[in-house]
């Protein structure tokens, strides 16, 4: 099981080879400027239904939490609830939404470093993941960076009830970086995590893609990138 764990994961380094079927990372995207993080109550399915009252500006990520609620099983949106929810959402400050609340953070972007997100296939239910961060030469990071690599299912305007296009939180990974993995030659350092995410039930595999950043020893909101599905390739 660990073998197959890792293959999984390790598929994602050799996304650019000619033998790759598909090909989902952060490559070639703008950096994004600000995250704008949509908190709802599992027990409000009308906040899920209900048009933005705000678009997002440009070079803005757009996420979708649904909190759990204390009535647990019973909430209309329980099915999509998770802890990891009012984990974030205790981190930026708020108390748990009696229904909905939006926050939005600024991000350093470019200038602090850049961040990558890529994915494998699907199979057997996961699929592995990567997120690596790259420093510039003489930046100085306050250590332990923290990344947050989310598995998002995209859901389009008009399907399952939503208004607009919403990014829904289905699975995240937490990793804590103490110390970098590597050192280039040009001075930058290097930090990076490789992992099989589970494929949570009820999500479309087809619609997964991967959304995370990383924030330094004080919170302050370093990066953020976000998986773009390319067309199929062909093995050559």
């Amino acid at each position: 099981m660990k073998k197959v764990f890792l293959w999984m994961a390790l598929s994602v380094c050799v996304a650019h080879g000619a033998t790759a079927r598909s090909l989902c990372t952060s490559d070639g995207q703008a950096t994004p400027l600000t995250l704008v993080e949509h908190f709802i109550s599992a027990d409000c399915e009308a906040c899920w239904r209900a048009a933005p009252t705000a678009k997002p500006g440009p070079r803005a990520l757009s996420l979708d939490w649904i909190v759990p609620s204390g009535r647990g099983d019973d909430a209309a949106l329980s099915a999509a609830a998770i802890r990891e929810a009012q984990i974030r959402l205790d981190a930026l400050g708020p108390a748990r939404p009696a229904a909905a609340t939006v926050i939005t953070t600024k991000l350093l972007g470019r200038q602090a470093g850049q961040l990558r997100v890529a994915q494998g296939a699907p199979l057997g239910g996961y699929i592995g993941t990567i997120i690596e961060y790259k420093t510039k030469a003489k930046a100085r990071q306050q250590e332990p960076l923290t990344a947050w690599l989310l598995l998002v299912e995209t859901i389009a305007a008009g399907v399952e009830g939503a208004q607009v296009e919403k990014n829904l939180v289905r699975n995240v990974l937490i990793v804590t970086w103490n110390k970098p993995d590597q050192r280039s030659a040009t001075g930058q350092t290097i930090y990076r995590e490789l992992r099989p995410l589970s494929i949570p039930q009820g999500a479309k595999p087809e619609r997964l893609r991967l959304i995370g950043w990383v924030q330094d020893g004080r919170g302050q909101m370093l990066s953020a990138a976000q998986s773009v599905c390319a067309p199929t390739l062909e093995t050559r």
